[in-house]
Formats: C-alpha cells, structure tokens, sequence
C-alpha cells in the first residue's frame, strides 16, 4: 500500500489550507513554483550534509509534498483546472525530484547512487503518465509513488541528523540504493499491469 492511496484524507485535511490559499489569491501555478522552489532549498540543504541541513531539509520536502497537493486542490476549488497546469505541475514535479535526489547524492558524494536513483525515480512517474497516456488512467500506484518518496526522504533527513552511519554507509546512500531498485521495480510493476490490461481488452 501506498501513501499516493491516501490521497482522499490528504484532501480533507487540505480544505483550510485550500480556503486560505484562495482568500491569499495565489494561484495554483504560483503553488506549483513555490513547491518547487522549496524542493531546491531542501537540494542545498542536504548538499551542506550537516545535521541541521537535513532536518532543514526534511522539512523543506514535507513542505514540497504538502504544496504539491495543494496546486491541485486550490485549482478544483476556484475551477481553473486545466491541461496547461496539470502540465506545469508534471514538469516542476520532476525537477523537483531530480534536484532532491542531486542534492542528496552531493551531500555524501554517491553520484552513481544519484544517477541510479534519478533513473528509477523518473522511470517510475514515465510509466504513471506513459500509461494516462493509452487511455487506462493516471497510475499512481505500485511499490513506490511520489507521496512515498518524499516521506522517505524526509524520514531519512531526520535521521541521518542523529545516525549518519549505519552498515558503513551513510544512510543517505542506502536510501539512494533503495530508490535506485525500487524505483526501477516500481516502473516496470506498473509497466506490465497495464501491459496486462491493455492485453485483456483486447
């Protein structure tokens, strides 16, 4: 199970946020920037690599995660969803992604974790958007979504500010390597479910 299936509560919980966004009059794009502003704040936080920076920086995802579901939500609200922001809030989103995990990878220099990482992370939100794509509806599910990632990582900032070793690697590396596999499993989970469906209706 994952977090990305609890969107339904996150969505309650949001209707303050939702309500005060509007009487702000911010826009969903302009919440869809700042999201992604904070994902590069959290990137040099976690490059700096010192305790501080990665509860800063854990924060600074949270914040991430929590604004990237408000975009949406403030846009349903005052009926100004659209194609262009749904693709304005895909693009940042990846960014967003590839610059956490950069960051994470300079602070303890592991680029090839970095890299593999990014790979499996991008390849995981591809195959999300790659099978809307055929006409079977946004995936959001598998081993390892957006919302799990983020809540990884800021459970791992937190901790890597007290334990930064474990196993005689930092725990940074060992979350790279985790999304690294994971996230490749992930992409090719949701690869042949809908390879399965698509083949079940034909």
């Amino acid at each position: 199970m994952t977090l990305d299936q609890l969107r339904p509560l996150a969505s309650r919980l949001l209707r303050p946020f939702v309500s005060l966004s509007v009487r702000l009059g911010l826009t969903p794009d302009a919440i869809s920037v700042l999201a992604f502003l904070l994902a590069v704040a959290a990137a040099g936080a976690f490059y700096v690599g010192d305790a501080v920076g990665y509860v800063a920086g854990a924060i600074l995802v949270f914040l991430n995660g929590w604004l990237d579901l408000l975009d949406g939500a403030v846009a349903r609200e005052t009926d100004v969803d659209s194609e262009g922001g749904d693709l304005l809030d895909h693009v940042l989103d990846r960014y967003a992604d590839v610059v956490i995990l950069a960051g994470l990878a300079a602070g303890v220099g592991s680029w090839l974790l970095g890299f593999a990482a990014v790979t499996g992370v991008l390849l995981t939100s591809y195959l999300g958007t790659q099978i809307q794509a055929v006409g079977l509806g946004r995936q959001y599910g598998g081993l390892l979504g957006r919302a799990d990632r983020l809540a990884l990582v800021g459970i791992v900032g937190v901790l890597s500010a007290v334990i930064p070793v474990v196993g005689g690697f930092s725990l940074v590396a060992w979350l790279l390597g985790f999304f690294a596999v994971v996230g490749h499993l992930t992409a090719l989970q949701r690869f042949w479910g809908a390879w399965g469906d698509l083949r079940g209706s034909a």
